[in-house]
């Protein structure tokens, strides 16, 4: 990855929302163990607050269902249970009602970074990467050339961000306790899957605290 530097570096966070992140949401049953093993929350704060001390363009892709999605004719098997769970659900693009503390909404501990009007939120991922919104635009119109990566859920959205950002160019490295994965009685452990993956396909994989080690400007050279 090299240096990382506020001027060409940004961080991005994948579905910061409360039905992947809070214990009321809808799919804690199969996340909260991961998320809360691998702390989660405490550390993409520390990374919150560290790209907003220091700086660094924070970018949030989220995922979002309003009715009309209601309509596709086939769904994969994970959207087949948000669908039934209503995961992510708002009334309308243009419809704020209801969604307050809903499971749509940004965890609670998030919105004073996500809020504070610099944060970029780009339009919503309709399936799981970044192709069906305009994340990639966002960064390159700010000369963005590096992306330090993290959210929810490991082995879907945040790797299926990891693939489409590689194949646009950028250099990614994917903070591996800034994210957690769903765990299936069945199909396993999603969470171990996306770290065999990003080993072979991020820039770097690393913890909390090299990362904000390495976006301090002391560390630079």
């Amino acid at each position: 990855m090299g240096d990382i530097r506020n001027t060409n570096t940004a961080v991005v966070f994948i579905d910061p929302q409360n039905d992947v992140l809070s214990d009321k949401g809808v799919n804690w049953g199969a996340v909260g163990a991961s998320v809360t093993e691998n702390h989660t929350i405490e550390n993409m704060t520390k990374i919150f607050v560290a790209a907003k001390q220091l700086g660094y363009n924070v970018f949030i892709s989220p995922h979002f269902f309003y009715p009309t999605d209601y309509g596709w004719q086939y769904y994969d098997p994970l959207e087949t249970e948000e669908v039934r769970n209503k995961s992510f659900a708002r009334q309308g693009p243009l419809n704020l009602t209801g969604l307050k503390g809903s499971g749509a909404d940004w965890l609670d501990q998030f919105k004073p970074y996500i809020e504070d009007g610099k944060t970029i939120v780009v339009s919503p991922h309709k399936v799981w990467g970044p192709e069906t919104n305009d994340l990639v635009l966002q960064l390159r119109k700010r000369g963005v050339q590096k992306v330090i990566l993290g959210g929810m859920l490991a082995n879907m959205c945040v790797e299926s961000h990891l693939r489409e950002l590689l194949e646009q160019g950028f250099q990614v490295a994917v903070i591996k306790d800034a994210t957690a994965g769903p765990r299936h009685p069945v199909w396993g452990d999603g969470y171990k899957a996306a770290l065999v993956n990003y080993n072979f396909l991020a820039h770097a994989v690393w913890t909390t605290d090299e990362v904000v080690g390495k976006m301090h400007p002391s560390a630079v050279g």
